[in-house]
C-alpha cells in the first residue's frame, strides 16, 4: 500500500488516525483541499496565505504531534519492505563433453515429472569438461563452491569418480556404462550405501548382441573393426570382450583407437586400407559428441556400422542397439527430484534398463546397397525411413 516508504500511524482520538511520513512530517490517506483552495471558498476563515500560511501549517503540525506524544496515546510504526527472495537449492550438473542440450532437456523432463520445477523449486549450475578428463576435478570444485545440494554426473565412470573423490556427503547421481560396483562407486546395486546412486546402462554387456546384428546384416563380412577411446577407462574391457566374442560370429576383430577428431579421421583411413567389412563404435561420451562426424564418415566409406545410441541412427547412421539415453536422463531427473524432497541416495537402488532399442535407418541401408532381412525389421523398435 505504501511502497517502500516508512509511515507512522498516530491514533490521536478514537475516530481520527493520522499518518506521518518520516520524510515530509505529515500527510493523510485521502487528499485534502489546499489552504489556498479553502481560502478562496471561505476567505474569512483562512486569513493566512503564501509564506505566512506555510509557517502557520508547520506550527500546527508540530503542535499536533507534541499533543499526541504528551497524551500517551499509542504510536504504531507501519513499515512496508520488500520480502527477501527465497534461496533455492542448487543442482550441480557436470558433463564430460561439450554442452548436450538434448540430454539436459530429458533431465529437466524427469525433474518436472517428479514435481520439481527449475526457477520455482531449484536452480541448476552447469559445467562441461569438453572431453578433458583432467579438468573434471576443478569443475567439481566450482560446483561445490556454489554450494550445490546435489551433483549430477553424465559421461561415465570418470565423471562420477571425480565427484565421489570430492565429497562423501553431498548426494551424487550418475549415469555409467560400466559396473558401478566393480568401479567402487557403490557397494551394491540394491543398497548403494554412501552418497551415490544412479543409472547403470549395461553398455559393456551389449557388444556381443551388436556383433550378432552385424552378422545378420552383412553375412559376407570377414573383418569387423571396433572404434574405442583410449582415454575411457572402460575401453580395455571392451577390447578384450570384442577379441573374445568376434570369432564366435565368424569375424576377425580389428581394434582402432581415437580420442580426437583427427584420430577418428586416421582410424577410418585404416578401415579403408584394411577393407573392413563392418564397424562397431564403442560406447563413449566423446564419440557421442562427435555423432555428425562419425555418421558422415561411415556413410562416405560405405561402412555398415552399429552404434550405441538411437541418436546416431536418427541422424543418418545405419543401426543402433542399446539403452534409450533420453530415458536414462529422465530417470536421473526423477531421482534428483526425490533427493531434493528428502530421499537419501543410499536408499535408492541403482537403476538398470529393462528395455533395449534396435533402431534401423532404412534410407541409409538403401544408400549402402544393403537389404535388411525381414526378421531384423520385425525386431526393430524403430525404423527410420
Amino acid at each position: 500500500m505504501f511502497g517502500n516508504w516508512h509511515a507512522t500511524a498516530l491514533f490521536w482520538k478514537p475516530q481520527v488516525a493520522l499518518l506521518v511520513n518520516e520524510m515530509t512530517s505529515l500527510c493523510s490517506l485521502d487528499r485534502a483541499p489546499t489552504r489556498q483552495e479553502n481560502a478562496r471558498r471561505l476567505p474569512r476563515a483562512f486569513p493566512y496565505s503564501g509564506e505566512a500560511s506555510r509557517k502557520h501549517s508547520m506550527r500546527r503540525r508540530q503542535f499536533m504531534l507534541q499533543s499526541v506524544v504528551a497524551s500517551g496515546a499509542p504510536v504504531f510504526a507501519i513499515t512496508a519492505r520488500p520480502q527477501p527472495q527465497r534461496s533455492l537449492p542448487i543442482i550441480g550438473f557436470l558433463g564430460s563433453t561439450a554442452p548436450a542440450p538434448e540430454l539436459v532437456k530429458s533431465f529437466l523432463v524427469g525433474l518436472s515429472g517428479g514435481g520439481v520445477e527449475v526457477g520455482r523449486d531449484v536452480a541448476i549450475e552447469y559445467r562441461w569438461a569438453h572431453n578433458r578428463m583432467d579438468g573434471l576435478a576443478p569443475l567439481v570444485a566450482e560446483l561445490l563452491h556454489q554450494r550445490a545440494a546435489i551433483l549430477v554426473t553424465i559421461g561415465g565412470i570418470p565423471v562420477a569418480k571425480a565427484a565421489k573423490a570430492a565429497t562423501r556427503t553431498i548426494p551424487i547421481l550418475f549415469e555409467v556404462g560400466r559396473d558401478p560396483v566393480a568401479s567402487g562407486l557403490v557397494t551394491s546395486l540394491n543398497r548403494p550405501g554412501g552418497n551415490a546412486t544412479g543409472v547403470h546402462m549395461l553398455t559393456s554387456s551389449l557388444n556381443a548382441k551388436r556383433l550378432e546384428l552385424l552378422r545378420e546384416l552383412v553375412p559376407r563380412a570377414t573383418t569387423v573393426a571396433v572404434l574405442t577411446n583410449p582415454t575411457n577407462i572402460g575401453q580395455p574391457a571392451v577390447e578384450r570382450e570384442i577379441r573374445t566374442v568376434a570369432p564366435t560370429f565368424g569375424f576377425e576383430p580389428l581394434i582402432a583407437r581415437a580420442s580426437s577428431e583427427a584420430e577418428i579421421e586416421t582410424a577410418f583411413e585404416m578401415f579403408v586400407d584394411r577393407k573392413v567389412g563392418a564397424l562397431v563404435v564403442a560406447n563413449d561420451a566423446f564419440f557421442n559428441s562427435r555423432r555428425a562426424q562419425l555418421v558422415a564418415l561411415t556413410n562416405l566409406h560405405s561402412l555398415p556400422t552399429v552404434f550405441e545410441w538411437r541418436e546416431f541412427a536418427a541422424e543418418g547412421g545405419l543401426m543402433s542397439y542399446g539403452t534409450d539415453l533420453s530415458d536414462v536422463l529422465r530417470q536421473l531427473g526423477n531421482y534428483a527430484a526425490r533427493v531434493l524432497k528428502g530421499a537419501k541416495p543410499e536408499d535408492l537402488p541403482v537403476l538398470q534398463p529393462t528395455r533395449f532399442e534396435l533402431v534401423i535407418n532404412e534410407r541409409t541401408a538403401r544408400a549402402l546397397g544393403l537389404t535388411i532381412p525381414q526378421a531384423l525389421l520385425l525386431r526393430a523398435s524403430e525404423i527410420v525411413r
